[in-house]
C-alpha cells in the first residue's frame, strides 16, 4: 500500500517489459516470490537483498531485457522512498519527540487509566479508525506505532492483541471508506454517488472491523504471542525534564496531520474546482507530506519545548530518530521496486485477460478481479483501479445502491492476502519485529478476513437494497 501518486504511476506503466506470454509470465511471478521467500525462510538472507535478487530472477524467468528489469525495479524502489519513504522518516520525528518529551507516556497513561483489561483492542480500533479516516496507511502507521508499541508493554498485552486491532482499523479506512485514493477512484470511474458509497462504507466497515480487529485478535495472539520489539518501543524519557507536556496538547499534535487532511478531503468533495484559491491552500496543505511536517514542527514546541528542551537536545532527537528506520526504508523501497517489476512486466494485464470470460454477478466479478490483480502486483488501489475500470460497464446497468455496493466490492477485493510483494506487509513486519511466517499468520490473514467479511456483509446488502 503506497500513496496515490506512487500507484498512479504504477497503473499508468503501458508498455510491458517482456513479451513473454500469460503462461510463461504465470509461472514467473510464482518464482520470484518463490525465490523472496526461500531466501527470507531458509537461508536467513536480508529482505532488501531478497527482494532485490528476486526482482532480477522474476525478470529473468519472465524473459525480460535484464537492464529494463533493472530499471523497473529502480524506479519502483526510487517512487516507493521518496513517497513512503519521507512519511516514514517525519512519522519516525514525531514518534521519537512523543517519546523523550513524555508526551506519549501522557497518552498511554491516559489509555490505560480509562480503557484496561478487555476493552483496550476495542479503545486501539476505534482510535485507529478515527486516526485512519482521512490518512492513508502508511501515515496512519507512524502515528499509530508508538502508541501501539507502549500499550503493549506498559499494559503486558501481547502485541498482537494491541496492534492487530489497530491495523484493521486502518486498513479497513483504506480500502473501503471515502476519501481515499482507492475508493475515490472507483467511485469516478464506475460514477457512483460519493454519498451513498460513503454511507454503505461505513455500513460495511463498522462489522468488518469488529471482526477482523478485536476478535480476531485473541487468535492472532495465540498463533503468534510475541511482545513488543525492544529496538522500536520508546524508551521512557528520562527524569530530568522540567514537566510532561500535557495530554491535551499531545492529542492535538499527533491529531493535526488528520485534521489538515481531512480537510483536505472535505474541501475537494464540496469545493471541488482545482482553480478555487482555498482549494488549492488545503491541497497543499492537507498533502501527506506537509501535514506530517507541520505536527513534527508543531510538535517541536509543544513537546520538546513543553518538556524544557533546549535547540541542542531538539536537534539530538532528531539525529536518533532516523538511524533506526534505515533498515525499513530499504525494505519498504525494495517491496515497491519488486511491485514495480510485476506491473511492468504486463501482470495486471494478463489477470484482465484471464478475466474477461468470467460469467459471475457484478459484485462478484469486481470483488474477483481486484483479487487477482491484488496477489500478483501487491498494489491495493492499482488492484481497485484495473478491477473498476474493468466493471465499468456493468455499472450502467445497476441502481445507484448497487453501483455504490459494486465499488465497495472492488475496494473489498484490493484488501485480499497481502504479501511479499506489498510494501506494506514488509512495513508491518519490520515495525512488529515479526519474521515473515509470523507476518503472513497475523498481518495477512487479517486481511483476508477483512476482504471477505466485507464482501459477505457487501452481498448481504445487495439482497436488502
Amino acid at each position: 500500500m503506497t500513496s496515490l501518486s506512487v500507484e498512479m504511476l504504477a497503473a499508468d506503466a503501458v508498455e510491458p517489459i517482456t513479451s513473454a506470454g500469460n503462461a510463461q509470465l504465470g509461472i514467473a511471478v510464482l518464482a520470484g516470490i518463490a525465490v523472496i521467500v526461500l531466501l527470507i525462510t531458509k537461508f536467513k538472507m536480508h529482505a532488501f537483498l531478497a527482494l532485490t535478487i528476486g526482482s532480477l530472477a522474476l525478470g529473468s524467468f519472465a524473459g525480460a531485457n535484464p537492464a529494463k528489469t533493472i530499471t523497473s525495479f529502480t524506479d519502483g524502489l526510487g517512487s516507493t522512498v521518496a513517497s513512503v519513504g519521507v512519511l516514514i522518516a517525519l512519522g519516525a520525528i514525531l514518534g521519537r519527540l512523543l517519546a523523550d518529551s513524555g508526551g506519549a507516556d501522557q497518552i498511554v497513561d491516559t489509555i490505560l487509566a480509562r480503557a484496561s483489561g478487555r476493552m483496550m483492542p476495542w479503545a486501539m480500533v476505534l482510535i485507529a479508525s478515527i486516526v485512519g479516516l482521512p490518512l492513508f496507511f502508511e501515515v496512519g502507521i507512524v502515528l499509530m506505532i508508538p502508541v501501539v508499541l507502549l500499550v503493549a508493554k506498559r499494559g503486558n498485552y501481547s502485541l498482537m492483541r494491541i496492534g492487530i486491532p489497530a491495523l484493521a482499523g486502518l486498513s479497513v479506512m483504506h480500502g473501503l471508506i471515502p476519501p481515499h485514493p482507492g475508493p475515490l477512484v472507483a467511485i469516478d470511474a464506475l460514477d457512483a454517488n460519493l454519498g451513498i458509497t460513503l454511507a454503505l462504507g461505513v455500513l460495511v466497515a463498522v462489522p468488518t472491523v469488529i471482526i477482523a480487529g478485536p476478535v480476531f485478535s485473541r487468535y492472532a495472539a495465540r498463533w503468534v504471542n510475541i511482545e513488543a520489539p525492544e529496538k522500536m518501543v520508546p524508551q521512557r524519557p528520562s527524569e530530568d525534564l522540567k514537566h510532561r507536556p500535557g495530554f491535551g496538547a499531545t492529542l492535538a499534535t499527533i491529531l493535526l496531520p488528520v485534521v489538515l487532511m481531512l480537510v483536505k478531503a472535505l474541501v475537494d468533495i464540496v469545493v471541488d474546482d482545482p482553480e478555487n484559491s482555498v482549494q488549492r491552500v488545503t491541497d497543499v496543505i492537507g498533502s501527506p507530506l506537509i501535514a506530517l511536517l507541520a505536527a513534527v514542527i508543531v510538535g517541536m514546541f509543544t513537546l520538546g519545548r513543553a518538556a524544557g528542551f533546549t535547540k541542542g537536545r531538539l536537534s539530538a532527537t532528531v539525529e536518533k530518530s532516523l538511524a533506526p528506520i534505515a533498515g525499513i526504508l530499504l525494505i519498504v523501497g525494495a517491496g515497491g521496486g519488486f511491485k514495480q517489476t510485476l506491473i511492468d512486466a504486463g501482470v495486471g494485464e494478463m489477470i484482465l485477460d484471464f478475466s474477461e470470460n468470467w460469467s459471475v454477478p457484478a459484485l462478484l466479478l469486481g470483488w474477483l478481479i481486484a483479487v487477482a490483480i491484488r496477489l500478483a502486483t501487491g498494489s491495493a488501489t492499482v488492484a481497485t483501479i484495473s478491477a473498476a475500470g474493468l466493471v465499468a460497464p456493468l455499472a450502467a446497468d445497476l441502481s445507484t445502491s448497487h453501483v455504490a455496493l459494486l465499488v465497495l466490492a472492488v475496494g473489498a477485493g484490493s484488501l485480499f492476502f497481502s504479501h511479499v510483494n506489498d510494501a506494506g506487509f514488509w512495513l508491518v513486519k519490520e515495525y512488529f519485529g515479526m519474521d515473515v511466517p509470523q507476518t503472513i499468520k497475523t498481518w495477512s490473514v487479517m486481511e483476508t478476513i477483512i476482504s471477505v467479511v466485507s464482501l459477505a456483509f457487501i452481498l448481504l446488502l445487495s439482497l436488502v437494497l
